[in-house]
C-alpha cells in the first residue's frame, strides 16, 4: 500500500469515527430491561412502547440540553435475575448511564446490588437505576440505594391505601390472600395481614396462599379452596397471566367476591378476560383514563392510534418527563449530576404534584381506587374492548400515601 493511499485511509477512518462520537452525542441512550420473552413479556413489550411514547413527546420538544435527543435500548431480561445482571455489563461496557427497570422486584434487588458495586468501584461510570414497576418496600428501606429511584408506589404504600378502603367498608368482609410467590407477592401477604390486623381485628383472613411465579396454568384448585373459605374479598398482587387465569377461573366457577388488584390494569389482562370482572375489580392506581380533569387523555388517545392499544399507566411519561427535567436541571447528562437533580425533585405532573422523597428515592404521588364498571356517565373510555372502564372511587393525595422510611442512605459528596 502506498503512503498516499494509506494516509487517506487513516483520515478517512478518523473521519469515521469522530463522525460516530458525534451521532452518539447527538442522543442521550436510556436503557429498558424488561421481560420480552416468555410469559410476561406482553408487559413488557408495552412498557417499551410506553417509554418509546414519552421519549419522543420529549424529543418533539426540542429534547434536552438544546436539542439532544433521548433514545431508548430494549434489553430482554427473560424474567431472571441472572440474566439481568449479565445485561448490565453489557449496557455499562456500551457507555449507557441510565436504566428504565420495568417488571420484578427480584431483578431489581439483584441490578441494585450489582450497580452499587460498581459505581462504587467505577465513580466516572456511574449508572442510574430508574425504576418503574419493582415494589418490594425493602428496595427503599433496608436496601435503599443513592443509585435507585422508584416510581411506583411500594407494596406497603399500595396495601396500606387498599386495606383502609377495606376496614371502611359495612358489615365485616371475609378476605383471602393469593399471590406471586417471590419478594413482591410475599410482600403483599405480609403487609396485608398486619394491617387488616391492625386496623380491624374483626376482619379475618381465610386464607393465604402463595403459588409459584408464572407457572401455575389452572387456577381451579385454588378457586376451590377461596370458594371453600367463604370469602367475599380477594386480595392479590398476581400480574399478566397469573391474574388474568385466575379471574377466568373465578368466572368460570361462579366465585362471587371482588379482588382488590395491584395490577388488574396491566395490558392484556382484563381483555383476556372480558366480561368476568365487570365490577368484581377493584384497583389501586396512578392515573386511569376516566379520572377527573384528564389531562392525559390527548396523549392517551394519541397512543392508542399509534400502537392499537389502551395507554395503562402514566408512569413511564411521568419518569421520562421527571429525568428529561433533572438532565435540563443539571445541564448534564452525568449521571451523578442527574442523579443529584432528581434526589427530593418536586415536580409537577399531569396528576398532581410528584415527589421524589431525598430520603429513599421514593415517589410520592397522587393515587386512585377505582372500581371496573360498565361505561356510560362517569365512565368515558372502556378498557381493550370490553364494554368496562375505570371508575374512580377514591382520589387519595401524595401525602396520604406517604409512610416511614428505614433507609440510611449514603449521598456522595
Amino acid at each position: 500500500m502506498n503512503r498516499t493511499l494509506r494516509s487517506h485511509l487513516l483520515c478517512t477512518a478518523a473521519s469515521l469515527l469522530l463522525g460516530a462520537s458525534a451521532m452518539a452525542a447527538d442522543t442521550i441512550k436510556i436503557a429498558h430491561l424488561d421481560p420480552l420473552s416468555g410469559p410476561f413479556a406482553l408487559v413488557g413489550d408495552s412498557l417499551s412502547r410506553l417509554l418509546q411514547a414519552s421519549m419522543d413527546d420529549v424529543n418533539a420538544k426540542g429534547g434536552v440540553l438544546n436539542g439532544t435527543k433521548l433514545e431508548l435500548v430494549n434489553f430482554d431480561t427473560k424474567g431472571s435475575p441472572q440474566e439481568s445482571v449479565l445485561i448490565l455489563k453489557q449496557i455499562i461496557d456500551s457507555g449507557i448511564h441510565f436504566i428504565s427497570i420495568g417488571s420484578g422486584s427480584h431483578i431489581a434487588h439483584a441490578l441494585i446490588e450489582s450497580i452499587n458495586k460498581h459505581n462504587s468501584r467505577n465513580p466516572d461510570q456511574a449508572v442510574l437505576l430508574l425504576n418503574l414497576a419493582a415494589q418490594d418496600p425493602l428496595l427503599t428501606n433496608e436496601k435503599c440505594s443513592f443509585w435507585h429511584f422508584r416510581w411506583e408506589a411500594n407494596t406497603d404504600m399500595r396495601v396500606n391505601a387498599l386495606t383502609d378502603f377495606i376496614a371502611k367498608r359495612k358489615g365485616t368482609p371475609t378476605v383471602y390472600l393469593i399471590n406471586q410467590d417471590y419478594a413482591f407477592g410475599q410482600a403483599i401477604s405480609r403487609a396485608a395481614k398486619e394491617m387488616i390486623a391492625a386496623k380491624r381485628p374483626d376482619i379475618k383472613v381465610v386464607g393465604d396462599d402463595l403459588h409459584p411465579l408464572g407457572k401455575v396454568k389452572d387456577f381451579a384448585p385454588y378457586v376451590a379452596k377461596i370458594k371453600a373459605s367463604g370469602a367475599d374479598t380477594v386480595l392479590t398482587g398476581n400480574w399478566g397471566p397469573d391474574l388474568s387465569l385466575l379471574i377466568k377461573a373465578s368466572k368460570d366457577a361462579g366465585l362471587d367476591v371482588v379482588y382488590y388488584t395491584l395490577n388488574a390494569n396491566n395490558v392484556g389482562v382484563l381483555g383476556t378476560i372480558g366480561k368476568a370482572g365487570s365490577d368484581h375489580i377493584r384497583q389501586i392506581l396512578t392515573w386511569h383514563a376516566n379520572v377527573a380533569d384528564n389531562k392525559l387523555e390527548k396523549f392517551a388517545n394519541d397512543y392508542k392510534r399509534r400502537f392499537s392499544e389502551d395507554m395503562w399507566v402514566n408512569l413511564p411519561k411521568l419518569q421520562i418527563d421527571m429525568l428529561a427535567k433533572a438532565i435540563e436541571t443539571a445541564q448534564s447528562a452525568d449521571p451523578v449530576k442527574v442523579a443529584m437533580a432528581l434526589h427530593g425533585m418536586k415536580f409537577q405532573g399531569e396528576t398532581g404534584e410528584a415527589w421524589m422523597r431525598a430520603d429513599d428515592h421514593q415517589l410520592i404521588v397522587p393515587q386512585y381506587i377505582a372500581t371496573l364498571t360498565r361505561t356510560g356517565g362517569a365512565v368515558k373510555y372502556d378498557a381493550e374492548g370490553t364494554g368496562d372502564g375505570w371508575k374512580t372511587d377514591v382520589r387519595i393525595e401524595g401525602r396520604e400515601m406517604e409512610m416511614p422510611t428505614v433507609c440510611k442512605m449514603e449521598v456522595p459528596r
